[in-house]
């Protein structure tokens, strides 16, 4: 490692990084409500809000751990909370792979939320390497990374999920550890010694990480307004798996494959598209039509009465992804860079807080109207977007007050 020119640091180490995080959870995906509800005896509604409270028990944890791991990242550097992440993902699934009880489920998901830094110092890495001219673009990778694992992932969670449930989890658990051998071996640092500045419990603990941010001028509205996207986006996920079974009959194999198309457009709008419709539109128009867009396809998706017409909306939805690194690019652009791990650590904190109540609220409105509207949860959403996009144009309205472009 030490022979020869240390490597620069690049998008391109980070890329591969992201796309082994996003592989190692997107296999597990089609799979997992199944096993929830195997073990609450096949039953769709109580199985639905278990996954709920699973999915909200790794996120609290992640609540707690993301502003300690992001503000130990401006410390100690990116690359070695990366590590420490990808091992707490490693034990995470070979625990839940050989769980032989629900309470296992949740002991695994708590260890690996405790762990979960990875997306969030993935984030600053990105900021350290980039320009801020160009974060739209560099972020627009990060939506890329998780289309391309999406692609690739999901097929072969559904391809073992039909041997085994419990089978694709060992597959992940292998995807993280190579992606532990390739951080430990080939990923550089990102974040040089003269810019790393002392660790703080005031700035570390999650409500004082929030705080923090109101010392940026215009972060504040931006911030909220990516919690609500993020909430909206975690309520999709979390019944995107149940709600496709129940209404249109699919099998896990099929799912998977909704999954692999959803990765497909990701892709293709996120790694290749955001970089033009960013240049042409610019960041804050480019974050307006992103959330219109999200928050008119959020909506449809609850009326889809058919399976087909979901692979037009995924294809028109995937538009509205570009809101995601123009808000990303908007906030890196109001903090210096030796806060970049902080306020991106914060920021996982917001998607932690989303991901808590989020899946909760979509699980039991998806139980509760099982019947009558099981596209409930996908309506909610939707009608979330519309207040993102007013805190969006308030932010724009202080940052024009004070000359922020």
């Amino acid at each position: 490692m030490d022979a020869g020119a240390p490597r620069k640091p690049a998008l391109g180490f980070i890329f591969i990084t992201l796309v082994l995080i996003v592989l190692g959870f997107s296999i597990i995906i089609p799979v997992l409500p199944d096993l929830v509800k195997d073990f609450e005896g096949g039953d769709v509604a109580h199985g639905s809000w278990a996954y709920g409270w699973l999915i909200g028990t790794y996120a609290a944890a992640q609540f707690i751990s993301a502003p300690i791991l992001g503000s130990l990242s401006d410390r100690f550097g990116r690359r070695k909370v990366i590590l420490i992440a990808l091992a707490g993902s490693a034990v995470d699934y070979v625990i839940m792979g050989k769980a032989p009880s629900l309470t296992w489920l949740f002991i695994a998901r708590l260890i690996s939320g405790m762990t979960a830094g990875s997306l969030g110092t993935c984030n600053a890495y990105i900021a350290d390497v980039t320009p801020p001219e160009k974060r739209a673009q560099g972020y627009g990778l990060v939506g890329a990374a998780f289309g391309l694992g999406f692609v690739i992932g999901p097929v072969i969670g559904g391809y073992f999920g039909r041997i085994n449930h419990r089978l694709p989890f060992f597959v992940a658990a292998g995807c993280v550890g190579l992606n532990w051998l390739y951080g430990a071996l080939v990923l550089p640092e990102s974040l040089p010694p003269p810019s790393r500045r002392p660790f703080s419990w005031k700035r570390a603990n999650p409500v004082g990480s929030f705080v923090a941010l109101r010392r940026f001028r215009g972060v504040v509205d931006l911030a909220l307004m990516y919690f609500i996207v993020m909430f909206g986006q975690a309520m999709l996920q979390s019944v995107w798996v149940l709600y496709t079974e129940l209404r249109y009959h699919w099998t896990i194999f099929q799912v998977s494959l909704s999954l692999t198309f959803l990765g497909i457009t990701a892709v293709v709008v996120q790694g290749g598209l955001v970089r033009r419709i960013i240049a042409m539109t610019g960041e804050r128009r480019g974050l307006v039509i992103g959330l219109i867009v999200s928050g008119i396809i959020m909506t449809a998706y609850g009326f889809a009465t058919e399976g087909w017409m979901i692979y037009v909306l995924v294809v028109i939805g995937a538009f509205g992804g570009i809101s995601g690194p123009a808000a990303q690019a908007l906030i890196t652009k109001h903090v210096p860079a030796n806060e970049q791990g902080a306020v991106q650590g914060s920021l996982s904190g917001l998607v932690s807080l989303a991901n808590i109540f989020a899946p909760l609220i979509a699980s039991w409105s998806f139980g509760a109207f099982i019947k009558t509207a099981p596209g409930i949860a996908f309506y909610e959403a939707g009608a979330l977007m519309i207040l993102a996009l007013a805190l969006a144009f308030r932010s724009f309205r202080i940052d024009d007050r004070v000359g922020v472009a």
